[in-house]
């Protein structure tokens, strides 16, 4: 359905030159959403979805430390859409000290994700209400360290930034002046606190999503914490009992589509072809996970059976096949701290997993040795792999 532009253009004069600035509209948007061509049966399916993820959820057998890693994936893919080439595999070397195969920055960049991530779920599960203060707080930990650092982490911006091009001249889209970005942010605050009306939270999350990639309100990080703000709100809302959807891989997938629709939004009011995007997004990308947590189920289960023969030695090597479970890259040392179990203990049991094709050591020396869970890194890293053609927007 096409409306008007969904706000106004100003004129601003920044970087030696004018620019027009678009100041979006107060969601919900007017006249209402359409639901007559089928959207209404497409969020039913997404809701759908989602229940079938949260009941799969369940049955794994601790459900802590999937949630570990699959942060990590989300983390990943949020930042190679931002441009950050690195891996799974990089992040968790990174988390041991060990030496990652990427450029330092990038992984301390998804490190810096994961951080930001935890601390909004813990402040929400605390019953801190999804707010500016508390997006401000994950954008604070999401710059903490490396690139971004001197952008101002946790403060909305306070000089013009645009998407795309070299100057706002020839950008792709210029966002509020920073003196409309507090307004424009308070009236996204009431909006998410279902004012001036109450909206369906799944609507919520794709509407909030689109008005805050068009504010922009920081000077780096937004497209990281507006892809993180979806997953937020409907853990928040409890639509999701563990925060198992994240929509980046999707995301990255259609890129170019989204960036189009997210256009198409600002200029000609079409909400309906988003909403009917995000659907298809939901629908895939909790099938997606679903899909992953059963791989995940059958491989523990395979794996513990194996282990089962071991008679006597079974106990021990369960213990560090569950070490393995909370971080998939481990050196024998940690191991050892981590089970209780003595060096000489995990060293046979490490030799007992690498026989059974369970772990694979990564290095080859008497001392500190690296061991990795394999098939469990490459079932987490399905759909991680790197495009030549990624979209880099850095502000």
């Amino acid at each position: 359905m096409n409306r008007k532009p969904q706000g106004r253009y100003v004129t601003i004069s920044t970087v030696g030159e004018k620019a027009k600035a678009f100041i979006p509209d107060p969601l919900p948007p007017h006249p209402p959403i359409d639901w007559s061509s089928g959207l209404r049966a497409k969020f039913d399916q997404a809701h759908l979805a989602l229940g079938r993820l949260d009941s799969v959820s369940a049955l794994l057998p601790d459900t802590l430390l999937f949630i570990y890693m699959y942060i990590r994936k989300e983390a990943v893919l949020s930042s190679m859409i931002e441009g950050t080439q690195s891996s799974i595999s990089d992040l968790l070397l990174f988390e041991l000290n060990q030496e990652p195969g990427v450029p330092l920055e990038d992984v301390r960049e998804i490190s810096n994700y994961v951080a930001a991530m935890n601390h909004g779920l813990s402040r929400l599960n605390g019953g801190f209400p999804l707010s500016l203060r508390l997006l401000r707080e994950i954008h604070g930990v999401l710059l903490t360290k490396g690139r971004g650092s001197a952008q101002a982490p946790g403060e909305f911006r306070h000089s013009q930034n645009w998407i795309g091009g070299t100057r706002p001249g020839n950008s792709a889209f210029v966002p509020p002046p920073p003196d409309r970005v507090q307004e424009c942010m308070g009236q996204l605050e009431m909006f998410l606190h279902d004012r001036p009306e109450q909206t369906p939270v799944l609507i919520k999350a794709a509407l909030a999503h689109v008005q805050f990639e068009t504010i922009h309100p920081f000077l780096d990080g937004n497209g990281r914490l507006g892809r993180l703000l979806i997953t937020l709100l409907l853990c928040e809302q409890k639509v999701l009992a563990q925060p198992m959807l994240y929509l980046s891989l999707f995301f990255k997938t259609h890129r170019r589509h989204y960036y189009d629709l997210l256009n198409i939004v600002r200029q000609t009011g079409d909400w309906e072809s988003w909403l009917d995007f995000f659907a298809e997004a939901v629908i895939a990308t909790a099938s997606q996970a679903v899909d992953t947590t059963r791989q995940i189920l059958a491989l523990f289960d395979d794996d513990r059976d194996k282990i089962s023969g071991l008679g006597r030695a079974a106990a021990s090597a369960l213990q560090v096949h569950r070490a393995f479970l909370q971080h998939p890259i481990a050196t024998s040392g940690r191991l050892t701290g981590h089970t209780g179990l003595t060096p000489a203990t995990v060293n046979k049991c490490l030799a007992n997993l690498e026989r059974l094709g369970i772990v694979r050591e990564l290095t080859e020396q008497k001392r500190n040795r690296l061991f990795s869970y394999t098939r469990y890194i490459e079932i987490m890293n399905q759909g991680t792999e790197l495009p030549g053609d990624i979209v880099q927007d850095r502000v």
